[in-house]
């Protein structure tokens, strides 16, 4: 062996190899310790294992192999019965979501009003297909059967942000504007000193809200 003095310099491929080593292996320490938090919200009972992973998957937009391994051996159960949770719900993913993630309705009211050529302009706009992300990890496109909103159709979600009553032209523009960062929070519209828009869409229980008649209680005989 060499005398500490005379040892050569590593190779620049050697050094960099160490520092990835290094990042990856503070990435690891920091997703079990987050992933640890989780589970101890829940007090590690294996009761709580869909609530766990729900958990996860909103921390990393996914379910990364080491947070299912480390929630079977904390939770006490076998590999196999966590990947079946995982695998079986359709709103878990073991693939990596963009930053947003975009879905369209494609349940019957929304599908006659113009649903499928909203998902149409959202596949050409961002050059993937339904089920798929960019390869930026920017945008995840997903075709989803009714999202609840029936009279708001036809209606997509950014990020569990509500966009109302919208058309091919309206969803390529609002890709567009998330691309260039135009759009702050879960999706809403923000004006230049970020206020909303006149006109910007409303949660659809709020919307709802609004639109529904005052009750006439004129008919009411007074308590008592």
């Amino acid at each position: 062996m060499k005398p500490m003095s005379t040892l050569e310099p590593m190779s620049t491929l050697e050094s960099t190899s160490t520092l990835e080593s290094t990042s990856t292996l503070e990435s690891t320490s920091t997703l079990v310790d987050r992933v640890n938090e989780i589970i101890d919200n829940y007090g590690a009972d294996r009761t709580n294992a869909l609530a766990i992973l729900q958990d996860i998957q909103r921390e990393y937009n996914y379910l990364p192999r080491e947070t299912l391994e480390l929630a079977a051996q904390r939770l006490e159960i076998t590999p196999g019965e966590i990947y079946r949770l995982a695998t079986f719900f359709k709103a878990f993913s073991l693939q990596p979501k963009g930053e947003y993630m975009c879905k369209v309705c494609l349940g019957t009211a929304c599908h006659v009003r113009g649903g499928p050529r909203i998902l149409e302009a959202l596949e050409r706009e961002l050059g993937i297909r339904a089920g798929q992300t960019t390869a930026d990890g920017k945008f995840s496109l997903e075709a989803v059967r009714c999202l609840g909103a029936c009279a708001l159709g036809p209606i997509m979600v950014v990020n569990e942000e509500p966009h109302a009553y919208m058309s091919a032209d309206k969803a390529s523009g609002l890709i567009a504007k998330l691309a260039a960062g135009k759009v702050e929070g879960r999706g809403r519209e923000t004006g230049p000193s970020g206020e909303a828009p006149a006109g910007a869409v409303e949660r659809p229980a709020r919307a709802a809200e609004a639109a529904r008649p005052p009750v006439d209680l004129s008919s009411v005989p007074p308590a008592g």
